[in-house]
């Protein structure tokens, strides 16, 4: 008996067990039968040739024997839980949480972020995307893109373009009215407007013409959305004019999916920010590095 090795599939039963004081709480808390529960410590009994519990009607606790053998097995499990953990840390593909808003995500993140996996391929991106000002930066985000002016950021804060706004609409639409970039003709059509939020931190369509000296009658005809990715989808659709933002039409325009149909306007201490967390990983830090580089490329 003495030279015979122990069958260790007991132990994490018996720690429970020890722990808890009771058969039950331990199958309930492992997953596993009352009886399993017994029948195990029964055959663990055997094994080192005494009693390791002293049963009751309330429980059990140890016998000195058995305290003995529970701190070892207390002690294994942990080293083992441990043990475990760095080997699934060491394995897991590290993760890198993008907190930005709904037009960020999709017309400048989603086109790019196999750009990314190019550079980075041991690394997952995910792209929380939500209507909120602000994600408060907590430790479920590594970086965020947010819009705003220079005083609603903090300092290490990173402006990644400046707002700048122009009419755009559909290839057709354009022709279908003789747009040529006049100010006058775009005030006089169906305009697609955002109304995500009381009072929008962007441009919206009243500051443009404002800008440009059009006055307007009742927008009849005009629709609004509130989603960016609504409004451009619109646009393409010969619904209307949208204000198209640089940086996430860009795409668009170049592709012919949208045209340029009236003079820009500019906020320079406006527009996209980019903003660390608190504590940075490795692969976080690369992708702000790719981030700002993309930007600055032609």
């Amino acid at each position: 008996m003495a030279a015979r090795p122990l069958d260790l599939g007991w132990v994490r039963v018996f720690e429970a067990v020890g722990r808890l004081g009771s058969l039950t709480a331990a199958a309930q808390e492992l997953g596993l039968s009352q009886p399993a529960v017994s029948y195990t410590m029964r055959q663990l009994e055997e094994q080192v040739g005494g009693p390791l519990l002293v049963r009751g009607h309330r429980g059990c606790t140890l016998s000195p024997a058995g305290e003995r053998l529970h701190g070892a097995a207390t002690s294994a499990v942990a080293e083992l839980d441990a043990a475990a953990r760095a080997i699934r840390h060491a394995t897991a593909r590290p993760v890198v949480r993008l907190f930005t808003d709904y037009g960020f995500a999709s017309f400048w993140m989603m086109p790019r972020v196999a750009a990314f996996r190019e550079v980075r391929p041991d690394a997952d991106v995910h792209i929380i995307a939500s209507a909120a000002a602000d994600p408060g930066m907590d430790a479920a985000e590594d970086v965020a893109v947010l819009f705003g002016g220079r005083r609603d950021f903090p300092s290490d804060a990173l402006q990644l373009f400046p707002e700048t706004v122009f009419p755009v609409c559909s290839p057709g639409f354009a022709a279908r009215h003789g747009l040529s970039g006049e100010p006058g003709t775009v005030g006089a059509l169906p305009l697609l407007h955002l109304d995500s939020t009381p009072e929008p931190r962007w441009f919206v369509w009243g500051d443009w013409l404002r800008a440009m000296g059009v006055a307007r009658g009742a927008d009849a005809g005009d629709l609004r959305f509130n989603t960016y990715g609504l409004v451009l989808q619109a646009a393409m659709a010969d619904q209307g004019i949208a204000l198209g933002w640089a940086g996430l039409v860009d795409g668009a325009l170049a592709d012919g999916t949208l045209v340029a149909v009236g003079p820009a306007l500019s906020r320079p201490e406006s527009g996209y920010w980019l903003k660390p967390g608190r504590t940075l990983s490795e692969p976080a830090r690369a992708l702000i590095d790719w981030i700002l580089a993309t930007v600055k490329a032609p």
